[in-house]
């Protein structure tokens, strides 16, 4: 026997073996359970966290790379403009030289002819002198202003060329960054145009299909057709790893003419969205949306909306398969914590099936020990019965005995004087049998 102390009262009270053992089971099982379920909510919340900052990781890489290009082309910009300004100073330096010979030139022919004019009359030979050396002055100045000037051209020429070159690669830089802001700006026409006759739906089925067997080769992507909730989505996205399911998207497309008269935002589809994912048990929800084609917002590129309704996102079209590899990604770090969590079910179902079968056991035991009691309680209830019948029964047997032993007593003590007593005729006729009994006697003798 175990004694247990009550911790309310303080009383001491003793237990079997087999109730001490059902007690410490009920205790372990129960302080299991706490602790399986605190280390399945601690990993849920890790593998939240994990993914949130997945996310938001990818998102920060996605935008920096952006701003590089950003970046980038500013110091083109930059650099263009800074060659076109030392092309211009260069052509005002040369300029500028080219000027100052001539005057330069110039100045020195006035003076020669001063001096010539001032001199002419005393020293005609020197004059002469000095006019050949002025010719030769001016002939030297002329070949260095040709070579100057050849040069310049030869400078101009290599500098056009080089600006030709700069200015093409910018203009094809330029080119190039205006079709891809083009492409991201004018994405709803450019789609509107090519899918005609062809829905956003068959688009997005169409580029999946694309890179399925290559890419996702386990994953499932189809049509939702289950509107036994009330509503359904546009496409379901469940990817499958080692027969585990780590990821699954409620897709909803939206698409909206140019010529339609109301015109809707994508915020009017949040709310079914949300509904369609926690109906169809999805992860996440996403929104391919054509509508709102002025918001900027919607324009950057893949926007999280999780502060209005819980992992969602809304993307434009040519975002669709880089929404799916990014969530597909981030959710494949979190495999093993949903493997750990899946085998803590099963042994949390283990546990379960366990404590139930001894729930049970324990039903089923005390049910038949209930009816046992019962029936023997019932058993008893008749024997008492039956012994309060039987003493009854005896008591009236003593009764008749009392009864049987007077009248014996009385039978006994009866006699025919007794009989006859007071009754005369009856005392004549057991004479007469008697006076007739006795000759018969004698005959006999």
């Amino acid at each position: 026997m175990k004694e247990l102390k009550c911790p309310q009262c303080g009383s001491v009270f003793s237990v079997d073996e087999t109730d001490y053992a059902s007690i410490v089971s009920q205790v372990k099982t129960q302080e299991f359970e706490a602790e399986l379920k605190a280390r399945v909510l601690e990993l849920q919340k890790q593998n939240e966290v994990k993914q949130e900052a997945n996310t938001l990781k990818i998102s920060q890489d996605f935008i920096g790379k952006l701003n590089a290009k950003d970046v980038e082309l500013s110091k083109k910009d930059t650099e263009i403009a800074a060659l076109k300004a030392q092309i211009n100073g260069f052509s005002q330096t040369k300029k500028l030289e080219l000027d100052a010979e001539h005057l330069k030139a110039d100045q020195e022919i006035s003076r020669l002819k001063a001096v010539i004019e001032q001199n002419d009359s005393k020293v005609k030979v020197a004059i002469l002198e000095e006019q050949s050396k002025a010719k030769d002055i001016i002939r030297a100045k002329d070949n260095e202003l040709i070579e100057l000037r050849s040069q310049i051209d030869v400078n101009k020429k290599e500098a056009t060329i080089r600006e030709s070159n700069i200015k093409e690669d910018y203009e094809r830089q330029l080119k190039q960054k205006q079709e891809l802001v083009d492409y991201y700006k004018d994405m709803k026409a450019k789609l509107s145009t090519k899918m005609i006759g062809e829905s956003l739906e068959v688009h997005c089925s169409n580029e999946f299909n694309r890179v399925r067997a290559s890419m996702y080769p386990n994953a499932y992507f189809d049509k939702d057709n289950d509107a036994r909730g009330g509503s359904k989505g546009d496409f379901i996205f469940r990817d499958y790893s080692d027969g585990i399911e780590y990821i699954s998207i409620m897709f909803e497309m939206k698409n909206e003419m140019d010529e339609t008269a109301t015109k809707h935002k994508n915020e009017d589809f949040f709310a079914k969205l949300d509904k369609d994912r926690n109906d169809k048990g999805c992860e996440y929800a996403v929104l391919v949306s054509l509508l709102e084609p002025d918001n900027e917002f919607y324009n950057e590129g893949i926007v999280d909306v999780s502060y209005r309704y819980p992992k969602m996102y809304v993307v434009r079209p040519q975002f669709f398969m880089p929404i799916i590899s990014l969530l597909t990604q981030a959710s494949k770090k979190s495999i093993e914590y949903k493997k750990e969590l899946i085998l803590a079910r099963q042994q949390s179902v283990d546990v379960t099936n366990f404590e139930n079968s001894l729930l049970d056991f324990q039903d089923k035991f005390g049910r038949n020990y209930r009816i046992a009691s019962e029936k023997f309680k019932t058993a008893i209830d008749e024997i008492d019965k039956s012994i309060n019948h039987l003493q009854k029964i005896k008591d009236a047997l003593i009764g008749s005995e009392n009864n049987l032993r007077l009248a014996n007593d009385k039978a006994q003590d009866l006699t025919i004087k007794k009989l006859t007593r007071g009754n005369p005729t009856m005392q004549q006729k057991f004479e007469e049998v008697r006076q007739q009994q006795q000759p018969t006697e004698l005959t006999d003798q």
